[in-house]
């Protein structure tokens, strides 16, 4: 299907607009976003309601600049999200797309992470013109460097091992946190730089416990220091088993604490309402300006639109020089215990 091409039909009446599978803080943002600027281009907003299953059961409602009121410093979504194993199928992708007929949908505006996306491209191969908007914390959408919600969640985790950090340090332990991020490192990378970690452990990165581990909080003991905080991405392994190999290998008890689903909420940081109102912003007008079946994405500091199925073949790969960079914040540590061994 010819993607990202200019819509020959009527200029567009009425958009509706979706979340769709993890939440992430900022959607409410670029909800407001999308419904505020289709008001100011005289164009009616559909708030579809539970993602794509909602567009399949017609669960909606009308939005107007007052339905949107009050809730930019808002976590979660207003119209709430969830996972729809029916609209994986034809049939669920053919009833969702009756529905836009019915209510007179001319195009729909997706926000979430690469499973919305791909729900999107199928839905546009039902003849509905799309726009999709980057939304997970964990920031592992390939075609955007950045995705709405990944800074709130970066500073929710900081604060709370900032917090652990406290009470390890008055008792001398050692702490193995573990954070989201699915499949993708980028949260505790980014997480474990900010925090001062003694080590970071990502699916992206091989490790060898004794050396990536064990020498490291060793190193930094011999450096005098009495705290020492792992950090581990879900995908990475669990906090749990790496706690107890830990204590067997130098008898040292961890805390173990798994963030979970803390990182999903609360209110947004400045930096995601600011980057999801732009999307918002940014998608209402590409399908106001005939743009369609794309994905309002960021790179190197600026919005891009890129066609959707182009952008579901795109790899985003870790940032290595962070990597590296965690490695050089500990080097003082670690040349300390190779001359004293």
């Amino acid at each position: 299907m010819e993607q990202n091409t200019v819509n020959e039909s009527p200029r567009i009446k009425r958009i509706a607009v979706l979340t769709s599978g993890g939440d992430a803080p900022g959607m409410n943002a670029a909800v407001r976003a999308v419904v505020r600027t289709a008001a100011s281009l005289d164009l009616e907003c559909v708030g579809i309601k539970r993602g794509w299953q909602g567009l399949i059961n017609a669960d909606f409602m009308m939005l107007t600049r007052d339905s949107v009121k009050h809730i930019l410093p808002q976590g979660g979504t207003m119209l709430y999200t969830a996972r729809s194993e029916e609209f994986m199928l034809p049939s669920g992708r053919q009833k969702a797309a009756a529905t836009c007929r019915m209510l007179g949908i001319d195009a729909v505006v997706a926000i979430g992470g690469d499973g919305t996306f791909r729900g999107a491209l199928e839905l546009s191969r039902e003849g509905v013109p799309v726009v999709g908007i980057p939304a997970t914390i964990d920031n592992d959408v390939d075609c955007s460097n950045y995705t709405i919600g990944f800074d709130t969640a970066c500073n929710t985790a900081v604060d709370c091992i900032d917090r652990l950090r406290d009470t390890m340090q008055a008792h001398e332990r050692c702490s193995v946190v573990e954070v989201m991020g699915r499949n993708a490192g980028y949260l505790a990378l980014y997480v474990g730089i900010a925090a001062g970690a003694t080590v970071v452990l990502v699916p992206e990165q091989e490790y060898d416990f004794k050396k990536d581990i064990v020498e490291r909080i060793q190193a930094a003991r011999l450096a005098g220091n009495t705290h020492f905080m792992i950090v581990v991405a879900e995908g990475a392994g669990s906090a749990m088993d790496i706690g107890k190999r830990i204590e067997e290998a130098i008898g040292i008890a961890p805390r173990v604490t798994v963030l979970g689903h803390i990182q999903r909420g609360g209110s947004p940081t400045a930096r995601d309402r600011e980057t999801a109102t732009r999307m918002g912003y940014n998608a209402v007008r590409a399908l106001y300006e005939g743009r369609k079946n794309l994905i309002i994405a960021t790179k190197e500091g600026s919005l891009v639109e890129i066609p959707i199925e182009e952008a579901l073949h795109m790899k985003k790969h870790l940032q290595m020089d962070r990597y590296n960079i965690m490695g050089v914040m500990q080097l003082g540590a670690l040349k300390l215990y190779v001359n004293e061994n």
